[in-house]
């Protein structure tokens, strides 16, 4: 069994790596990609195929200090009414732009905060998105709901406009934790949230709870994810606070004394584990839990689990279509990022334009380490199979690429006929893993600690 020092001989504690919800990673996006290229992207879809639809609004009442986002606070409604005249403007150019009979797989409104629109405004932003592209078969409609951000006539307007899936940050419910961060949200007040979401027939609800947090204890721990299981949420994403505060400069009010070790963030992690895992939830990747009879599960088990920007997913579409301020799409040919500055966004969008400003191509190995990055991260495993059938890429080849990645690791990997596996005792390793087939510069970006 692997234990701490051997982690920390291969660097666990030290390593900073991509999170990897993309191949290549957004640092190495260049002006390669345009809103010309894009454009040329959405006409080239298939017709009658399904997509997945992100909607970033921006926008926050306070912002919180452990986040690192790319938001902005206002206290008054006229900038998101305004932001949402930008999103149905761009949704007019996907429509212009859209072949025949594309419907929805999944739609999630992310931020930001998506439940500061006022309900007319929701049902507005609905309506013209559902009018551009509708809902398909079995598709999900998610949002991301803040407890302190949210009251009956806007989840009436949610569920009005179909949807499904609730998804709120709870990130800790202890109250020293919280005015460190600077994120107030009681336990009582997201129960009442999570009670209004589910009085209007959403029974599917994720939580986001953080390890790594300022006075983070295995106590502490332990008892806001006792909190948390109270709720019954069906997915949880336990996710490592990243503090990087020369790049989220809110950061700077976070004491960074009172931040844990690296083996104190691991002991965390397998604190919370441990609870999901006695509470009969699957383990689902490197951070995700799920009930049984959730749609995680099940696709993990049938071998479907993807990976996307939002983190692990069951949706099997090849295309992401990315709506507002510096979202990012994703098609088979490869990534386009909106402008990240908001006033970029909408000067682009009010000229006629696709606001696309970055992105990357595919090319060479891009698809192949992608897929290999993927498989790790899902199911801790590359099939040899799967990936010399879809793959140009000979056995020997790929076997190489096993043998470095695994003297990289002190030979803790197994390797057979079969493929690549990390043991479950090495499985803290596996973004450091996946970084052995990442064939890009890591030395320019700063990522986050890989624990």
């Amino acid at each position: 069994m692997i234990v701490k020092p051997q982690l920390a001989k291969l660097g666990l504690f030290d390593a900073k790596v991509p999170r990897y919800t993309s191949y290549p990673t957004a640092p190495h996006f260049s002006n390669d990609v345009g809103s010309s290229l894009y454009s040329d992207w959405i006409s080239g879809l298939k017709p009658g195929s399904s997509v997945s639809l992100y909607i970033h609004v921006p926008f926050c009442r306070r912002l919180c200090w452990f986040c690192a986002c790319r938001t902005q606070g206002t206290q008054t409604d006229n900038p998101v009414i305004a932001y949402v005249d930008v999103l149905k403007a761009e949704l007019d150019l996907l429509a212009e732009r859209l072949p025949e009979g594309i419907t929805l797989s999944r739609l999630h409104w992310g931020g930001g905060t998506p439940t500061l629109l006022n309900p007319d405004l929701m049902r507005d932003l609905a309506a013209r998105i559902l009018d551009v592209v509708p809902l398909g078969p079995d598709a999900e409609f998610s949002v991301e709901i803040d407890p302190n951000e949210i009251d009956e006539g806007r989840l009436d307007a949610l569920a009005e406009a179909g949807m499904n899936r609730a998804s709120i940050g709870v990130q800790d419910f202890d109250d020293e934790i919280q005015k460190t961060i600077g994120r107030i949200q009681s336990y009582d007040t997201t129960r009442a949230a999570v009670d209004m979401i589910r009085a209007r027939g959403i029974n599917s609800l994720n939580a986001d709870i953080l390890y790594g947090l300022p006075h983070q204890t295995k106590t502490r721990m332990t008892e806001s994810v006792q909190k948390l299981l109270s709720l019954s949420p069906d997915r949880v994403a336990l996710y490592g606070y990243a503090h990087v505060p020369w790049m989220a400069k809110r950061q700077q009010l976070i004491p960074s004394d009172a931040l844990p070790t690296p083996e104190e963030r691991l002991d965390l992690f397998d604190t919370a584990r441990r609870l999901f895992m006695w509470d009969n939830y699957a383990e689902i990747g490197i951070d995700h839990f799920a009930t049984q009879d959730d749609g995680l599960t099940h696709a993990l088990k049938a071998g479907r689990l993807k990976r996307n920007f939002q983190g692990y997913t069951d949706d099997q579409a090849e295309v992401l279509i990315g709506v507002g301020a510096s979202s990012i799409s994703r098609f088979p040919q490869g990534y386009a990022q909106n402008a990240p500055a908001t006033s970029a966004h909408t000067k682009a969008i009010r000229e006629g334009r696709f606001s696309t400003s970055r992105g990357h191509l595919f090319k060479g190995q891009d698809i192949l380490r992608s897929r290999l990055i993927e498989a790790l991260m899902c199911d801790f495993q590359i099939d040899s199979a799967e990936i010399l059938r879809d793959h140009d890429i000979t056995a020997a080849e790929l076997q190489g690429m096993y043998d470095d990645a695994n003297s990289a690791f002190d030979g803790l990997l197994s390797i057979n006929e079969d493929g690549l596996f990390i043991p479950p005792e090495a499985r803290p390793l596996t973004r450091m893993i996946a970084r052995s087939f990442d064939a890009y510069d890591l030395s320019k970006a700063g990522h986050s600690s890989a624990i």
